[in-house]
């Protein structure tokens, strides 16, 4: 249970660094999403200029305005591969996050597994349950540990089961 307790404490503090980098995520795929939207009026306009020009518009300040939006059409270009890349860089941290979290769950189930199997085994005298008692609980060590230390274990038809 002490262990158990503090591997509560690094979950806690893994799911925060996951709100974290979700809401990093949506802020960069917002910004994203903006970028693109004001590129897309940009190339509506320098269309509609280039129109303009074929009928006769003042040809000097048509050039004018049409640099402005080539050079604006660069800069949401190079801004929106830039937010693109930041999105997805934060998803890849909150699915790296996920995965830890989801191993301090799977510690933390069958660590309480094993907790109340050693009360019952200790009420009944069942040495056969103590000792199930202890399997669940090392398991739990071992995924807790896992999470810890940063080591790839992970049951993923648990993890499925445990999920959403």
């Amino acid at each position: 249970s002490v262990f158990m307790a503090i591997t509560k404490v690094k979950d806690d503090n893994i799911v925060q660094a996951m709100a974290k980098a979700k809401a990093d995520s949506v802020d960069a795929w917002t910004e994203y999403q903006a970028a693109r939207i004001k590129l897309h009026v940009d190339e509506n306009g320098l269309s509609t200029l280039r129109l303009l020009e074929s009928i006769g518009v003042d040809k000097p300040l048509a050039a004018k305005q049409a640099a402005e939006y080539e050079a604006d059409i660069k800069k949401y270009l190079a801004r929106s591969a830039e937010t693109m890349a930041k999105a997805k860089a934060s998803e890849a941290e909150y699915d790296r996050l996920n995965f830890r979290d989801d191993q301090f769950d799977i510690s933390d189930a069958f660590l309480s597994i094993g907790v109340a199997l050693a009360a019952v085994a200790a009420l009944t005298e069942a040495f056969w349950l103590l000792a199930v008692a202890w399997g669940s609980g090392a398991i739990g060590m071992m995924f807790g540990t896992a999470g810890f230390v940063g080591i790839n274990l992970r049951s993923e038809w648990l993890a499925q089961l445990l999920g959403t």
